[in-house]
């Protein structure tokens, strides 16, 4: 099984997500996305994020967060400046990824999402396993795209710096709730706090 999507060992630092819909808990990837994962943890700590809203919900895609204006154009790194991308080929935006949102190529600042897209299709599987390893479709990433689904689109271009190992039934049902203009759910889901503890 591919580390990403493996539990999290005991003592491994962990993410727990507090939700005014529930928790969602994430392993972090240190080792792999050191700079978003040193962005993410710090934010938390610091409070960044208590009290911001998840202002971009697109069922059977994805749920955003992490930008404290709520806009979707706001929130920065801790190093008040955009930071790199960190991309690993093992590493992908599958169901329940935790990823760098941005606007382009080395723009990350705070905003994150989770990809809650379930489905792949048959034709697109097929496409990968003809592109094979050497064109970055390990055999172990395609089962894992075939079982789980994803955001496949997405890899390369935002990094993948964590994962949800339970709570998936809250993002779920964060991405059923009603949304209105840009895709803004029209009752606030909102992030409480995010505590970084151990497993």
């Amino acid at each position: 099984m591919l580390k990403q999507l493996q539990k999290p060992e005991s003592g491994e630092e962990i993410a727990i997500m507090h939700t005014n819909m529930g928790d969602i808990k994430l392993r972090l990837f240190s080792d792999v996305a050191p700079k978003a994962v040193e962005n993410f943890i710090t934010h938390s700590k610091n409070g960044y994020y208590d009290g911001v809203t998840f202002h971009r919900v697109i069922k059977d895609f994805m749920i955003q967060g992490g930008d404290p204006d709520g806009t979707g154009r706001g929130g920065k790194s801790i190093w008040e400046k955009a930071f790199e991308d960190e991309f690993s080929v093992e590493y992908r935006n599958f169901y329940g990824s935790l990823s760098m949102a941005n606007a382009g190529p080395n723009t990350n600042g705070s905003q994150f999402f989770i990809v809650q897209g379930s489905k792949v299709s048959a034709d697109l599987i097929s496409q990968m396993k003809m592109l094979g390893e050497k064109k970055g479709f390990p055999d172990d990433v395609i089962s894992a795209y075939e079982d789980l689904g994803g955001a496949y689109w997405l890899d390369g271009k935002h990094t993948v710096f964590g994962h949800v190992y339970e709570g998936m039934d809250v993002v779920e049902d964060i991405a059923n709730v009603e949304t209105g203009i840009a895709d803004k759910p029209v009752e606030p889901v909102i992030i409480n706090s995010i505590e970084i503890t151990n497993a």
